[in-house]
């Protein structure tokens, strides 16, 4: 196994969540890769994978690229609000005993 930089783990990470947002039209998805990376990951790390997105080529996911190119996303998320802010992460979010 290959060793893997900070970048690519960042790639890796983003790719999953645009994995995640698939099945959502692409504005949407779009919008809830935007938001999600908005709210769960450091300045430092968007910064390293903007940085790095232009050698990754096809590697990085064309929705994940579209994401990280718009200031604020056309659409609504598909993330519910409750979810959309880490601090009310919990809120909401399931009534299962």
């Amino acid at each position: 196994m290959s060793a893997a930089t900070q970048e690519d783990k960042l790639l890796r990470m983003a790719n999953q969540i645009a994995s995640f947002f698939r099945s959502y039209p692409d504005e949407e998805a779009v919008a809830g890769i935007h938001k999600h990376i908005e709210a769960f990951w450091t300045p430092r790390m968007v910064s390293k994978l903007e940085a790095a997105l232009p050698a990754f080529g096809d590697k990085a996911d064309v929705l994940v690229r579209r994401a990280m190119q718009i200031d604020e996303p056309q659409a609504e998320s598909p993330i519910r609000s409750a979810t959309r802010d880490p601090q009310k992460l919990g809120e909401g979010a399931s009534d299962a005993g």
